[in-house]
């Protein structure tokens, strides 16, 4: 079916039952509400994760009326169509990018039946090169001049080839395989990159670059900076730079690259963390085995994102929660808050990859949006964020939306007892004190600490951050992503909103190169934009 002709959410019997419902909405601070009953039900089962939701303003009438929603909207249907290659990414009547959405194809190598074979069979062609080449790694086939082994890696590259992968990396830190280690070169500011060079021996160092067009203006400048400093210790940049980019593009070029991996137009960037773009380096860093269970994690997710009942389909119920609360409860944000350390850069990841899919105004029929759509994301881990932002959440004029993410055990499975608790108690004592009290409020006569109550929240809940759990996570959200968008009825894997500044960056770049440094220019600057 054409996607045009799916529903938005506006067109669905659905909404006016939510609007009404909206009036009446589930008091989680009134007497009884949060039982034990509703604790042991509101609880969604997903491959390695729980969601758990007592702490929603929910009830059954709101549950059925998303479950209408999600069915008028054809959300299973279309992300099934997704999975398969129907051409998602377009405007009707407009041009556009006109692409598939097969970022699910990089990791549905676990069934007989892949959603989208040719996707599937092109990523499988890239990950056994990876497997080749990690083995090579390891046996000594490839090494530097002094045949000496490559310890460290520097991945170059920006937004969705940093941010993602970056996150995936500080997540799993804990799973490297000895002597290996892994940084990152993303920002154009000349600090990032002399920061990094100072930490690294390049003598023992691959230099990962990622840019899918092979022209990304901040990679090749940085790329640039790092192979002078190749090149000043009397080091062969081809035989220490690896490629990732898009076939044919500037950068597939044998003689300059040791290596070449592909991405493909129907991977967006901020999607592109289980393709080569992150897959690469997670496999230098964690080995290939470990990278198969960061992929496994990301298909049982995928999958499971395929179940029509709303109440066993994890990311679908999370997604409709954030409907919600976005459009029907008024709340304009949503703070995802890790209580784990290792993901302390998953909400940056997750700020791109939402807002950058879901920041639009225009519709997949080419109309403006007649509801909001995607909320502003951010967030930090816990308990850190306790004593920094949470005043706002319980006591701030700004409702806010909470996710908090949790495991069951640590990590690393090291801890101490102290006072009779262990670390690990304490932080997921302070993660679920955190929802209720977010829920339940308390009436105090003194105004100043009086807390209203009635501000939401979601538990994600996992036994241990693991390889096939943080795969397991990162599918989650992005299909997540992905229904909240087909909801809204727009497209979420373009990304028209970054290229006005970068087209005037490059205005401004050619004014400073002809006539010198800012500060002197604002006539000039002005005329570069077009506003003299």
């Amino acid at each position: 079916m054409p996607i045009q002709h799916w529903k938005s959410i506006l067109e669905c019997r659905a909404f006016d039952e939510l609007e009404k419902l909206s009036s009446k909405a589930c008091d989680l601070t009134a007497e009884g509400v949060l039982n034990s009953s509703r604790f042991e039900r509101y609880v969604c089962q997903g491959p390695l994760f729980d969601l758990l939701y007592p702490c929603q303003r929910v009830d059954a009438e709101v549950l059925s009326a998303l479950q209408s929603l999600a069915d008028e909207c054809g959300l299973i249907e279309q992300f099934v169509q997704m999975r398969a290659g129907a051409v998602m990414n377009r405007i009707e009547g407009y041009p556009s990018e006109e692409r598939q959405v097969l970022h699910t194809a990089c990791r549905d190598f676990f069934s007989d039946s892949p959603a989208s074979v040719e996707a599937t069979s092109n990523a499988k062609i890239e990950l056994e090169k990876l497997r080749t080449f990690l083995s090579q790694l390891k046996d000594g086939t490839i090494c530097n001049a002094e045949g000496e082994a490559f310890t460290s890696l520097v991945q170059i590259g920006i937004g969705g080839s940093d941010l993602g992968p970056r996150a995936m990396y500080e997540a799993l830190r804990a799973y490297t395989e000895p002597d290996r280690e892994v940084f990152f070169i993303s920002n154009v500011d000349p600090d990032d990159c002399a920061a990094v060079l100072e930490k690294v021996d390049l003598t023992r160092a691959l230099i990962l670059v990622v840019s899918k067009s092979g022209t990304t203006l901040e990679t090749h400048t940085n790329e640039k900076r790092v192979r002078v400093a190749l090149k000043s210790q009397g080091l062969d940049p081809s035989r220490h730079c690896v490629a990732v980019t898009g076939v044919s593009s500037p950068m597939d070029d044998p003689d300059r690259y040791l290596r070449t991996f592909y991405m493909y137009d129907y991977i967006g960037g901020r999607f592109s963390s289980t393709s080569m773009v992150g897959a690469v380096m997670l496999g230098f860093a964690l080995g290939y085995d470990l990278l198969l269970e960061f992929l496994e994690g990301a298909a049982l997710m995928d999958v499971a994102a395929e179940q029509r009942n709303i109440r066993e389909n994890l990311p679908l119920l999370l997604a409709l929660f954030g409907v919600w609360n976005h459009n029907f409860l008024g709340m304009e944000t949503l703070a995802v808050l890790p209580y784990s350390q290792p993901l302390h850069r998953f909400p940056a990841h997750l700020q791109q990859c939402d807002m950058e899919s879901n920041g639009k105004s225009v519709q997949r029929s080419a109309g403006r949006v007649q509801l909001k759509t995607g909320p502003v994301v951010w967030g930090e881990p816990g308990t850190n964020g306790q004593h920094a932002f949470y005043q706002l959440l319980h006591q701030g004029t700004e409702y806010v939306a909470v996710e908090f993410i949790g495991f069951r055990r640590s990590q690393r499975n090291v801890d101490v007892e102290v006072e009779g608790s262990t670390s690990q108690q304490k932080l997921l004592a302070n993660l679920l004190a955190q929802s209720v009290a977010l829920a339940t409020g308390r009436k105090d006569s003194n105004p100043n600490r009086n807390f209203d109550g009635n501000r939401v929240s979601v538990i994600l809940m996992a036994d241990r951050l693991t390889p096939k759990s943080m795969g397991a996570l990162l599918s989650l959200y992005e299909a997540k992503i992905v229904y909240q968008g087909f909801c809204w009825n727009i497209n979420s894997f373009d990304q028209e909103g970054v290229q006005l500044g970068k087209l005037l960056s490059t205005k401004f770049l050619s004014v400073m190169k002809q006539k010198g440094t800012i500060g002197t220019l604002a006539g000039d600057f002005l005329a570069a934009a077009g506003l003299k």
